[in-house]
């Protein structure tokens, strides 16, 4: 059997304090059942899905949602989608049990019954998806119901759990004699320096725990045996070592941040990472950070491997970063299974993760502030947007080699820790392929440049002499040079007023040059982005404006980027970026670096009052733009910092967030400004495509603390 892809959708329900937060609510997947085929065209062979116990229990109707299970459950396999199914992920049950309840044994054994008897062809099954780690976060470090702190807490919590596990997977069984348990659990490393090595040796052993208890292997004589005694669990411990439930296959879960390192020198990482052990003071931080070397995806699989000797499934690859760090982990997560396999490791299937994104990771579910991450899919539109991972799974899934240009880098991860073998290895890639970049000498060619640093994107960043907009001889001859896999158009007329008077001048760096560059990467099938402007509304409208309202532009600059935008519709594979009012740390020539300058010299600064648009973050829009242009977007498409103000409120809030006086900002009429350029009142941006930048606020306060 080939390697094969599964998929799975982050799934989680967990408790914090007295509320639950269900993941699958809040990508919306509750309410599209149609994503169901959006899976399976990925070519995936099995999808890891919830039938979660807290939800039934939770249910006005329970029987009503076991028809909506049976729905979902039977489309899967009419497309031929083999269904995983997770019955508790993350959670700590329904009200009036939790993870140190012996009702929670009960209670999951039960929804496990009803499950098997309701799906008897389902053979695959994890009751409970990483109770070591949900112990972990839930018994020891108080993030999740019940919010204890203690290590008989954890330990306590973690034996429910297991007990639980093997009295659901009896409960199956006794309809369904085959059912396999895919037992999951994160698996990481920690490494530490000597002062606090000890805690490493302890840790490095208990992430073994729930493997172990469930294989029968925790039991006298278990490195952490007396431990569990002086903790008054053992005679449990001899109940569960005694009734083994050997999990079929382990789901090995590891993340880039799984290995860590501890470190008694705190003054060297920040204070959210400072804890104390029982050897002293800690600092807990990612290895792959702080290591020269560490045993990271390929060691986790050796060490499962060789302590079980069972079939291994990687459950969970996901990485939480830009759209290339994504495809580049996926792609090393596979190239390291398909060595191991070859080694005689029997790695079944690799499994790509959160295919619908997932909402607060970032504060591990702890505060419900709106942070999204996108998946295989985004789903900040009404409907599913693809992003490059789609082409790049269903390649694996058929065998062919990934050929992504920004695929020819290995991940930041490799800078900053030696990876072992193949890993290491940076990828064959076609020759000559950089991202070409106009606009070397303006703010947004330099701040795409330097994103393009920072995330290992081969680039070139062009002046005019290597490629003049107004020259079609120049054009051609730069891009048949350069063989770019795709163009940013960051060049063009910016002074808005000044076009008034040079009207010829704007309309041929922003319309024709434009259109050319966009007809000539057309032509040689090239990806091309360019950008236009919220001048090209009138200001007229009651709401923001989307992508699909009419221009009106009230001026010369306007116009020549309203009259790009509409013949740049009909060119393949074009996108045109709006947006608006940027801002930076990095560039001195903009509205809030001006506005910093000037209040610290303590003067007065002065801003428009009654003009609202929608500011936007320059390190934010060059992020996102990236994103999209990896994943062959194109059409019209509004980016901009999510939020409107006026130019003086927008001052106040840079002002306060930079700790300046904001009683120096002096708020100005339109009227009073001067300006030869009529400008729209109103002209924020809004996105029918979806949002996908942060929020105004979460900007000035990035801008603020990057300025300082």
């Amino acid at each position: 059997m080939p390697l094969a892809v599964w998929g799975g959708a982050e799934c989680t329900i967990n408790r914090v304090g007295d509320v639950y937060r269900d993941q699958v609510a809040l990508s919306g997947h509750d309410e599209r059942p149609d994503d169901l085929e959006r899976f399976a065209a990925l070519g995936i062979s099995a999808l890891r899905y919830p039938l979660l116990w807290e939800s039934f229990a939770s249910a006005p109707d329970p029987d009503a949602l076991w028809a909506w299970h049976a729905e979902r459950l039977e489309r899967l396999r009419g497309l031929g989608v083999r269904p995983v199914l997770g019955l508790v992920h993350h959670g700590s049950g329904p009200r009036g049990t939790d993870l140190l309840s012996p009702g929670f044994i009960a209670g999951l054994a039960e929804h496990a019954a009803q499950a098997a008897r309701r799906f008897p062809w389902v053979r695959d099954w994890t009751p409970v998806n990483e109770p070591l780690t949900t112990a972990r976060f839930s018994a020891l470090y108080g993030h999740w119901y019940p919010h204890r702190r203690a290590d008989r807490a954890f330990w306590s919590a973690l034996l429910i759990q297991i007990e639980a596990t093997t009295a659901a997977m009896a409960a199956i069984r006794c309809t369904i004699p085959d059912a396999r348990l895919i037992q999951t659990e994160d698996m990481g490393h920690t490494s530490a320096t000597p002062e606090r090595q000890g805690q490493a040796d302890f840790d490095n052993e208990r992430r073994w725990a729930s493997w172990d208890m469930l294989a029968g292997r925790f039991q006298p004589g278990h490195a952490l045996w007396d431990h569990i005694v002086r903790l008054g669990l053992g005679r449990r411990m001899e109940a569960v070592a005694a009734a083994p439930c050997v999990p079929d296959v382990l789901g090995l879960n590891h993340y880039l941040t799984s290995d860590r390192f501890l470190d008694h020198r705190l003054d060297r990482h920040p204070i959210s990472s400072h804890g104390v052990c029982e050897l002293g003071p800690v600092a807990d931080v990612e290895a792959v950070r702080a290591c020269d070397r560490h045993p990271g995806l390929d060691g986790a699989i050796r060490a499962c491997w060789a302590r079980y000797g069972l079939p291994i499934a990687l459950t969970e690859v996901h990485n939480g970063c830009t759209r290339e760090e994504q495809m580049r982990w996926l792609v090393e997560a596979w190239q390291t299974a398909c060595m191991l396999r070859n080694e005689g490791v029997a790695v079944e299937a690799v499994t790509v993760w959160s295919l619908l994104g997932s909402h607060d990771w970032n504060s591990l579910l702890t505060r419900p502030d709106g942070h999204y991450e996108s998946g295989v899919f985004d789903t900040r539109a009404k409907i599913p947007r693809e992003t490059a991972l789609v082409p790049l799974i269903r390649d694996l899934a058929a065998g062919r080699e990934p050929a992504h240009p920004v695929l020819g880098k290995t991940g930041w991860w490799a800078k900053h820790a030696a990876m072992p073998r193949a890993q290491a290895a940076e990828r064959p890639r076609p020759p000559g392929q950089p991202l070409l970049i106009t606009g070397a000498t303006g703010t947004l060619g330099q701040a795409f440049a330097g994103a393009c640093r920072l995330r290992g994107i081969d680039h070139v960043l062009t002046c005019r002499e290597q490629l003049d907009l107004t020259d079609p001889a120049s054009i051609a001859h730069a891009l048949d040079t350069m063989n770019p896999w795709a163009v940013i158009n960051a060049a063009g007329w910016v002074r808005v007023d000044e076009a008034e008077h040079r009207p010829h001048d704007c309309i041929a760096a922003n319309h024709v040059g434009a259109l050319a560059l966009s007809e000539a990467c057309a032509v040689r099938g090239i990806h091309y982005t360019c950008f236009s402007s919220d001048l090209v509304f009138d200001g007229e409208a009651a709401r923001p404006y989307v992508e699909s309202d009419a221009t009106a532009p009230l001026n010369v600059y306007g116009r020549s980027k309203a009259q790009t935008d509409e013949q740049l519709r009909e060119i393949e594979r074009t996108l045109v970026v709006r947006t608006a009012s940027f801002f930076s740390p990095y560039d001195q020539h903009n509205f809030a670096y001006h506005l910093a300058q000037t209040l610290r010299a303590g003067e007065v600064f002065r801003a428009v009052s009654d003009c609202v648009t929608s500011p936007t973050y320059v390190p934010d829009l060059v992020r996102a733009t990236l994103d999209l242009v990896i994943d062959d977007e194109t059409g019209i498409w509004h980016l901009t910092s999510e939020g409107s103000t006026s130019w003086a409120d927008f001052a106040v809030d840079l002002a306060e967030a930079l700790d300046l006086p904001a009683r120096k900002v002096e708020f100005v009429p339109l009227a009073e400004m001067g300006w030869a350029a009529r400008r729209p009142r109103y002209a924020p941006l809004s996105s029918e495509r979806g949002m996908i930048m942060p929020s105004l606020a979460a900007s000035i306060q990035q801008f603020a603390d990057t300025l300082a």
